[in-house]
């Protein structure tokens, strides 16, 4: 039901690809064995392991501590979101909203909505929440499936308003939002791309 959601014909919104060196690292054998076995219940190379491993570190690991990031079980989030109603909400989003961008400006240097959106999907991709971002034509589609309840669609619906509102207060923004779910619809034009700000 949910793929219903959005249109099939799409186009998928991918960086640019970048080149490539070899190097090599002397690791103890304990860890190329744990690294040997993971990769295989994943069915990727031990390569493509260790690629998706570095790139956490250096797109969020490396700051999660000097940002003040801790680690939740998603358990406790999902008890909490229970109990939360529109004013909590507000009050969460209001308290956030400061640290999002003083969070944007300390990984990114800088703050703008493309530092922002990159930000955000480097957030998601560390938790582990299913995200993307796909463009149709001048339409942009930002997919989020966290799987906390509706209570937390509403927060991160209002979240992403607040995010876009801030720098386009002008632009309309659709949303459809389960339970699991979050897609936001935006009009950015076909050359909007959240990754060119380092250019």
């Amino acid at each position: 039901m949910k793929e219903n959601l959005v249109s099939t014909k799409r186009q998928i919104h991918t960086p640019k690809k970048e080149s490539t060196r070899s190097i090599t690292y002397r690791l103890p054998e304990k860890l190329v064995s744990e690294l040997e076995t993971e990769a295989t219940q994943k069915s990727i190379s031990q390569n493509v392991l260790v690629k998706q491993i570095l790139e956490k570190y250096i797109q969020w690991d490396r700051f999660a501590s000097k940002i003040g990031m801790i680690q939740v079980p998603k358990g406790i989030l999902e008890s909490l979101g229970e109990e939360l109603d529109g004013k909590d909400i507000d009050a969460i989003i209001t308290l956030m909203f400061p640290i999002i961008k003083d969070t944007v400006l300390f990984i990114k240097g800088g703050y703008d909505l493309k530092r922002c959106i990159e930000t955000l999907e480097d957030y998601m991709r560390a938790s582990g929440m299913n995200s993307d971002h796909r463009v149709e034509g001048d339409m942009h589609i930002f997919l989020i499936q966290h799987d906390l309840g509706m209570k937390w669609s509403v927060f991160t619906e209002q979240l992403l308003t607040q995010v876009f509102r801030s720098f386009l207060p002008e632009k309309e923004l659709k949303f459809q939002t389960t339970d699991t779910t979050i897609i936001l619809s935006v009009m950015l034009g076909s050359e909007f791309n959240e990754h060119d700000y380092h250019n």
